[in-house]
């Protein structure tokens, strides 16, 4: 045993090269283990948030909107109507008469309030407990308004946040086909799973369009209704967020024979590896010279920076703990081009497949960890002395506390991380939080055993009241 753990978690932590079993994932966390998944709506409501002049109705009570309002650092280059949290605001009468008619009442006074192109309405765990018609409702309201209003089952208690995905990528289906379009390019793609977080997609679209190539739909980042309705006649779907969009691309092929590729927008081999797949697919000589052509002048221009970086970070130890393991791969691949080591890596909703991967990635004694919760994320922080944490923003104290640096590569950072610019924005945070003079300050506590006040330096008691 690596940690201590609840019973009921066995199998969930392996080491590499000590546990021969496959590690257990993909199952329904463990009541009372503070798991850090997210739920249903949750998870529903993160991939359908960017569309940026959508309109986003939670049905349930005020607490579910105000929980996810804003839950995207998504970038708009024009409407700001996501920004809005709208939700009919059940009350104990609503539980018990039903909420549709306050349900239908609401979308009519959104509808003639903002005028959006389409209106997605979500249904939270107190929806599916009373029983409230969301189907009917919505297909009503459509069909009196003369706009899409589309239902996002996404009660919170039907499992985690991979059936949230999945209530989404659902919904966007039903918009997807419903408008025609020439395109410009003979070369035509989607970016699923990009979500323009902090702007990452500025970052990444110009380099496909100086290969000559037209991005027709972004989903969802910076998106809009009018282009998710011509996804339909993309050539190529690229699955940025794998575990969010893997889904939705399998429907585009099954249904329009779309084939999908999946990639990765971060890191410098990442980045490269993209753009060198998508000019492979179009098999065009004048794209694929010019491909070559933009890595390696963006490859010059990057690589004296990171060089400089790896300088100052090389030989650190970083644990990494992310909700999808599309980004847990990339990173293991980042920082092995700025020369740390991994030592802990964890995802919230990986499957075999993926732990499969990550296996092969890692080196001997890298800690792999399924749906963790605090307590085993402390002790494996110590246990493998790890000088930085990678993780979301519920993990950010967890390591303050254990005065381990941190890094956020969650969807609500404000800094861009994706294309090669982003690489370097991600080496020189690694360098900030990790080389912070904050961390040869020494702390004070009051003693439990003298009542005294000590000091205290990286965990460890010392005699003198400086680090040095």
């Amino acid at each position: 045993m690596i940690v201590n753990i609840f019973e009921g978690r066995e199998g969930h932590i392996q080491q590499k090269g000590e546990s021969p079993l496959p590690l257990a994932c993909s199952n329904e966390s463990l009541a009372g283990a503070v798991s850090q998944r997210a739920c249903v709506y949750s998870g529903a409501r993160v991939v359908l948030n960017p569309l940026t002049d959508a309109l986003h109705l939670v049905h349930g009570p005020i607490g579910c909107a105000s929980y996810t309002w804003d839950i995207r650092g998504s970038c708009t280059s024009g409407p700001r109507l996501y920004r809005s949290s709208f939700s009919t605001d059940m009350k104990e009468l609503d539980v018990i008469f039903g909420g549709e008619k306050r349900l239908l009442g609401a979308i009519r006074e959104l509808e003639e309030r903002y005028r959006p192109p389409a209106i997605f309405v979500y249904s939270t765990c107190i929806v599916g407990v009373i029983g409230d018609d969301l189907q009917a409702v919505c297909k009503a309201a459509s069909e009196e308004l003369g706009v899409p209003v589309l239902p996002v089952q996404s009660e919170g208690f039907r499992g985690n946040k991979n059936e949230g995905y999945k209530a989404a990528c659902n919904a966007l289906f039903q918009l997807i086909g419903s408008k025609d379009y020439a395109p410009r390019s003979p070369y035509t793609i989607n970016l699923l799973g990009e979500y323009n977080v902090a702007g990452d997609l500025w970052r990444v679209k110009p380099y496909f369009e100086e290969m000559g190539i037209e991005v027709l739909a972004s989903l969802t980042g910076d998106g809009r209704v009018e282009d998710i309705r011509r996804a339909h006649l993309a050539r190529l779907n690229l699955v940025q967020c794998s575990g969010s969009m893997t889904y939705l691309a399998r429907k585009l092929e099954e249904r329009y024979g779309t084939p999908h590729r999946r990639i990765s927008f971060f890191g410098l081999q990442d980045m490269a590896s993209a753009l060198r797949t998508t000019a492979e697919f179009f098999a065009v000589p004048e794209m694929t010279a010019r491909t070559e052509e933009i890595i390696q002048r963006e490859l010059w221009r990057v690589e004296p920076q990171i060089d400089m970086i790896r300088q100052r970070v090389e030989g650190r130890r970083a644990a990494i703990y992310m909700g999808g393991a599309a980004k847990a791969v990339s990173l293991v691949r980042a920082f092995r081009e700025l020369g740390v080591e991994v030592v802990i890596i964890g995802t919230q909703t990986g499957d075999r497949d993926d732990y499969r991967k990550i296996g092969i990635m890692v080196r001997e004694g890298t800690v792999i960890i399924d749906d963790a919760n605090p307590l085993e994320l402390r002790e494996l922080l110590q246990k493998q002395k790890a000088d930085l944490l990678v993780a979301g923003v519920k993990e950010r104290f967890l390591a303050y506390k254990l005065r381990i640096a941190f890094c956020d590569f969650n969807h609500d950072r404000t800094t861009e991380f994706e294309g090669f610019d982003g690489m370097v924005n991600f080496a020189r945070e690694v360098d900030a939080t990790i080389n912070s003079p904050v961390w040869k300050l020494p702390l004070k506590r009051e003693s439990p055993l003298t009542g005294r006040e000590e000091m205290i330096c990286g965990g460890e008691d010392v005699s003198e009241p400086c680090c040095g």
